[in-house]
């Protein structure tokens, strides 16, 4: 469904991927994972366009994505979920899901379908964005992707500076949309939750693929220390 070939990309002269490469396979979930500053955003980024590659390619669904903009990999049904819990502040819950599945051509129906992910948005339909908490600005940020109808969804750490409940729920939603066949490509902190959740790791340090493996490798010794602080 993916496949990430020598991918190179950094900031200006300052280089920050080397030659990274990845398969997410259809009804894969494979988890990026490092410590912090070792390249996992940059290489989201990348693979969605927001970044330009200096070198590699980046293939959806056996199509050269490399050069589209994002906006143009998001039509070809790539997802993409950012840091940060991105979302129109001043619009409505609601509205911020009117906007995105009108600007993507959806039937309002995919609004439901989302938000059977979510139900806790269903009372918050009428509140500002701005005026949510972390954690439901991540889920109404994950519904906004979702309603889109994506054939992949590219997570960036979506459990990030979320209230422990609300994590459960976000990976809830993440292993029901992953045990539905829907190819996930997840950078994630939390180790439990990567064994957990994903089929697949890969391991990243100073923009280099450390490691690969299959979940239960995460137990591994030398891959926790990979992890470390």
């Amino acid at each position: 469904m993916l496949s990430v070939k020598g991918l190179e990309s950094g900031y200006g002269r300052a280089r920050v991927l080397f030659g990274v490469s990845l398969e997410v396979g259809p009804g894969q979930l494979v988890c990026v994972m490092g410590r912090n500053g070792v390249g996992k955003t940059t290489l989201l980024n990348t693979v969605m366009g927001v970044l330009p590659a200096t070198a590699g390619t980046v293939t959806f669904d056996g199509a050269d994505v490399t050069r589209l903009k994002p906006h143009e990999r998001v039509r070809l049904g790539m997802g993409y979920v950012p840091q940060g819990h991105q979302c129109f502040p001043q619009l409505s819950v609601l509205g911020n899901l009117l906007v995105t599945v009108e600007a993507a051509k959806q039937p309002k129906e995919a609004i439901d379908e989302a938000l059977d992910l979510f139900p806790a948005l269903r009372p918050l339909l009428k509140r500002s964005a701005g005026h949510l908490s972390g954690g439901q600005q991540q889920q109404l940020a994950m519904a906004r992707a979702l309603v889109t109808r994506p054939r992949m969804l590219i997570l960036d750490e979506p459990t990030e500076g979320i209230q422990p409940s609300i994590i459960l729920e976000i990976e809830a939603a993440i292993e029901r949309l992953h045990t539905a066949g829907l190819p996930v490509l997840l950078v994630e902190q939390y180790l439990d939750i990567a064994l957990r959740l994903a089929d697949t790791f890969v391991i990243l340090d100073g923009g280099h693929v450390v490691r690969t493996g299959a979940a239960e490798d995460l137990h591994q010794e030398d891959v926790r220390k990979l992890l470390a602080v």
